[in-house]
């Protein structure tokens, strides 16, 4: 018997047809590099991406500049810098014209 069997045919989330949300998630961004790595070779590569952040989109480049961090041994030192500067929460979606 395969595990395909057992999975459920529909999402286990339903996605809405609401506003779409501006900017990329940071664990996107931090998927896309190699680490070790030093802040500004991240800022070289990657700073002018917008994120998604709970105060709204921001470029990566403003947020690592706020952080005391300048070398990112892990992925999760990265995300835990970025998330440091803009915090954790629900991100706002875009408003309708």
């Amino acid at each position: 018997m395969s595990d395909d069997e057992n999975e459920p045919e529909e999402p286990a989330v339903e996605l809405g047809d609401g506003n779409p949300v501006e900017g990329a998630p940071p664990a996107r961004v931090a998927s896309r590099l190699h680490y070790a790595i030093e802040r500004s070779e991240v800022v070289r590569r990657e700073g002018d991406v917008t994120i998604r952040t709970p105060d709204g989109p921001r470029e990566l480049a403003d947020v690592l500049e706020e952080t005391d961090e300048v070398y990112f041994d892990t992925r999760q030192s990265f995300v835990d810098a970025v998330r440091e500067v803009v915090g954790t929460g629900p991100v706002p979606t875009a408003e309708e014209e």
